[in-house]
């Protein structure tokens, strides 16, 4: 299939052949759907899941555009993983641009106190 997933799936490679989270700095991984967006904190040594959150999750609750959704996403990670002990990640934007929703919840993050 040719088109922009395959040229993301070859992007996304790329990234992830460059970073790898660990136990002292883990992966923050964006995925971006067209209604909602998601962050997880992954410890790529033990392969765990530390921390996620989403706009679409029970404990959410942000209105606004998807931009504005983004930012609280972004702020409402960084929260838990403080609250988890961990203050430095390395960023994975997953093959998207770094532009828009992405952006957003970068900046969100780094408004929230995580270092990258």
């Amino acid at each position: 299939m040719a088109g922009k997933l395959s040229r993301r799936d070859r992007i996304k490679r790329g990234i992830r052949n460059r970073i790898s989270g660990s136990s002292a700095r883990p992966r923050l991984s964006v995925y971006r759907s067209n209604k909602g967006i998601y962050a997880q904190i992954i410890d790529d040594v033990t392969g765990k899941t530390l921390v996620s959150a989403s706009s679409l999750s029970k404990d959410f609750s942000a209105n606004g555009s998807k931009s504005d959704q983004s930012v609280a996403v972004g702020k409402l990670v960084a929260e838990k993983a403080i609250a988890a002990g961990i203050k430095d990640v390395v960023f994975d934007r997953n093959g998207y641009l770094y532009h828009g929703r992405v952006k957003s919840l970068a900046e969100g993050a780094r408004e929230g106190g995580l270092n990258f």
